[in-house]
C-alpha cells in the first residue's frame, strides 16, 4: 500500500533534517571557510513496490552556506580563556545580528602552516636565531600524520624552499638552507650582487639588487597554496615589516589572505643596528627588487609555478620610510592573527610558544548569513564579542561573499 501525501511530506521533512545535520557536521569537520557551501542530495523511496511500479523516488537537495570563524579569547591579564560556551558569544555581520549555529572548541583539526622568512640584508644578523627557533616550533606543531607546512623565503625574490609536507625532515632541511643574499654570494663565490643561488634550480626572473618582497610573499603564499587547503590555516611571517619592491600592495596581500581564510601571525624581528646603518643605502624608493625571482615576477619556481594576478601593472609607489611594525600589525589584525615583537624580555622561542598555545586553544564558530551572496556580494565585516566582562576576542574582521 502506497503512502498518502501527508505521510510522504513528513518522511521528506525527516530526511531533509537528517541531511542538514550531516552537512553541518561535515562543514565543522572541514574547519573555517570564507563561505563554505555544501550541497547534499538524498534519495528516498517509500517501498520496493514503488520502485518496481516505476513511481518516482523522492529527491531532496539541501544547500547550506556557512561562514566559519576561528577565535581566541583572553582575559584582562592576557591569558587564554578556553572554557566558554556558544551562549557566551555575540556575532554581527555588517552590524546585523547573526545566529551562531555551530560551535566547537577544536584543537585537533588539521593545521596547514606557512612559514615566511625575511632573508633580506636587514635580517642577516638575526637569521640564525630565526632558524633555530623555527626548527623547534615546527617540530612541536606539525603532526606528521595530520598537519602540513611549507617554507618560503623572501628578499629580492620570493622562493618556495619546501612545498606542503608533513615531513619534519624535509622542513628542517629547508630551514637549514635559509641564507641572506650576502651569505649566499659568499657560499657560492659569486661577485654579482643580483645573483641567486645557482644551485637552487628555481627560476631566472629579473632582479634589481636589494629588495624585500614582503607583500608579494604573503600574496603568493595565500593565493597559490593556502586557498586550496581545508581546515585551519595560518601564516607566520618573520620580518622587520619593511617592504621594498613588491608588485602587490599591502591591501592586496591582506585581501588575498582573507579570501584564503588564512590567519597571519607576524613576528617583528628587527636588527636595530642594521636598521640605523642602512637608512642611507636602502631608505628610499628605487633600490628595491622589481618583482623578479622564482616567485616574485613572471613565474614561480618549483611546484608553485604560474604568474598569478598582479595589481597595478608596474612597480607600485613606496613610502620612503614605512613603519614596519604598523604594517605587520595591520596584516595580523585584519586576518585574525596577532603581532609579536622580539626583544630581550620576549625572545623568539617564547613567542613561538605563545603562538603554539593559541593555535591549540581556538573556538570554531559557524553561522549562516541572513543575506545571500547575490543580495550583498563583496566584503562583509564581522564583529565577534564575548558577553563576560573583561574578555577580548581575537578573530578575523570580515570575509568576501562571492556571487
Amino acid at each position: 500500500m502506497s503512502p498518502d501525501k501527508s505521510q510522504l511530506a513528513r518522511f521528506s521533512s525527516m530526511i531533509s533534517a537528517l541531511v542538514s545535520c550531516a552537512v553541518f557536521a561535515a562543514i565543522i569537520a572541514n574547519g573555517p571557510g570564507v563561505l563554505a557551501q555544501s550541497t547534499a542530495t538524498a534519495q528516498a523511496s517509500s517501498s520496493s513496490s514503488d520502485q518496481s511500479s516505476g513511481s518516482p523516488a523522492t529527491t531532496l537537495s539541501v544547500q547550506v552556506n556557512v561562514v566559519n570563524v576561528l577565535a581566541t579569547v583572553r582575559d584582562k591579564h592576557g591569558k587564554i580563556v578556553p572554557s566558554l560556551t556558544q551562549s557566551d558569544f555575540v556575532l554581527t555581520e555588517d552590524g546585523r545580528p547573526q545566529n551562531i549555529r555551530y560551535f566547537t572548541k577544536e584543537s585537533d583539526l588539521p593545521l596547514t602552516l606557512g612559514l615566511l622568512v625575511d632573508t633580506s640584508l636587514s635580517q642577516r644578523r638575526v637569521i640564525d636565531q630565526e632558524r633555530t627557533a623555527s626548527h623547534s616550533f615546527l617540530d612541536q606543531m606539525v603532526r606528521e600524520d595530520k598537519d602540513k607546512a611549507f617554507i618560503i623565503h623572501f628578499d629580492k625574490e620570493v622562493e618556495l624552499l619546501q612545498d606542503l609536507t608533513g615531513s619534519r625532515e624535509k622542513l628542517e632541511a629547508a630551514l637549514d638552507s635559509l641564507q641572506t643574499p650576502e651569505l649566499k654570494r659568499a657560499s657560492t663565490g659569486s661577485n654579482d650582487p643580483s645573483d641567486s643561488d645557482p644551485g637552487s634550480g628555481r627560476g631566472s626572473g629579473r632582479q634589481f639588487g636589494a629588495g624585500t618582497l614582503l607583500y608579494d610573499a604573503i600574496y603568493l603564499a595565500s593565493d597559490e597554496l593556502m586557498k586550496k587547503q581545508q581546515g585551519r590555516k595560518a601564516l607566520i611571517v618573520l620580518s622587520d615589516g619593511v617592504d621594498r619592491g613588491s608588485k602587490e600592495s599591502l591591501e592586496t596581500a591582506i585581501e588575498t589572505s582573507q579570501r584564503a581564510d588564512t590567519v597571519v601571525y607576524s613576528i617583528l624581528f628587527k636588527d636595530d643596528e642594521m636598521d640605523q646603518g642602512s637608512r642611507g643605502r636602502f631608505g628610499y624608493p628605487g633600490m628595491g627588487g622589481g618583482g623578479g625571482g622564482p616567485m616574485g615576477g613572471g613565474g614561480m619556481g618549483g611546484p608553485m609555478g604560474g604568474g598569478g594576478r598582479r595589481s597595478g601593472g608596474g612597480r607600485r609607489q613606496e613610502e620612503p620610510r614605512p613603519d614596519g611594525k604598523k604594517v605587520l600589525e595591520r596584516i595580523s589584525k585584519e586576518t585574525g592573527g596577532r603581532l609579536f615583537e622580539v626583544s630581550k624580555k620576549q625572545p623568539i622561542d617564547e613567542i613561538y610558544s605563545q603562538i603554539e598555545d593559541e593555535l591549540r586553544n581556538q573556538y570554531n564558530l559557524g553561522y549562516t548569513p541572513d543575506r545571500t551572496s547575490a543580495d550583498a556580494p563583496g566584503y562583509r565585516k564581522i564583529q565577534l564579542t564575548a558577553k563576560p566582562k573583561d574578555l577580548t576576542v581575537q578573530a578575523r574582521q570580515g570575509y568576501y561573499a562571492e556571487r
